[in-house]
């Protein structure tokens, strides 16, 4: 190769990451606040979004609450089932088996 073509590559290659790290410095500050403003955008509408299932929820727990003793004040019959202790129910649990 010649001297003439090493010269310029070692012009050419140094003056490249030069101008190519003078326009990522100007993108940077051009677009920053651009980006910022997006991103401040998206967590405000996630943050709706997530009181929006808070408030649904109170809601839900709140007409849970108030139907739950309507209905239970209805049946005033409680009846308890006791298990045999003759049957063989704990045979299907793993845990509950007899020694």
């Amino acid at each position: 190769m010649s001297s003439a073509f090493l010269a310029l590559i070692w012009w050419v290659v140094p003056a490249l990451g030069l101008s190519g790290a003078l326009l990522y410095v100007l993108w940077v500050t051009k677009f920053e606040g651009k980006f910022q403003q997006e991103t401040q955008r998206s967590v405000g509408q996630f943050q709706r979004f997530q009181d929006s299932l808070r408030d649904s929820q109170a809601r839900d727990f709140a007409a849970e609450s108030q139907i739950a003793p309507t209905a239970a004040a209805g049946n005033n019959q409680t009846q308890l089932i006791k298990p045999d202790p003759a049957s063989d129910f704990h045979d299907d649990n793993p845990f509950l088996k007899k020694s």
